[in-house]
């Protein structure tokens, strides 16, 4: 029941905080996102929507949830090393917890209450 509320609250989080402002003011986001490596704006506006809001679902779900968790957690640590490298331990306490659930649910696996897929072979 413990990875269920960790995958839970962790995962809301991120959807509710980062991901779904992305979708909403994707213009915005797209004006204003900070490009560390050079790619252009939709380069890396794209990759951050991809983990800040479809890997959640999945990891709300249980799904492929270790998989999941790493595009989060490249994420979370281009922004925290690279793009806030100055920021102090306080202003980048959000993104360090946020590193530590995923990071935790990666080595752990979603836990018994997930959704399952049927096997390959009972559909035949």
């Amino acid at each position: 029941m413990g990875l269920l509320f960790l995958r839970l609250t962790g995962s809301l989080l991120l959807l509710y905080v980062h991901g779904l402002p992305k979708i909403v003011h994707f213009t915005d986001e797209l004006a204003h996102i900070e490009d560390p490596f050079g790619f252009g704006p939709w380069m890396s506006l794209l990759p951050a929507i991809f983990a800040e809001v479809v890997c959640p679902l999945f990891i709300i779900a249980g799904l492929w949830a270790r998989l999941a968790c790493v595009p989060i957690i490249v994420v979370l640590l281009v922004a925290m090393l690279v793009v806030h490298a100055d920021w102090s331990l306080a202003e980048g306490q959000f993104g360090w917890l946020l590193l530590i659930i995923f990071a935790t649910l990666l080595l752990t696996g979603p836990g018994r209450w997930r959704v399952t897929l049927p096997a390959r072979g009972a559909l035949a």
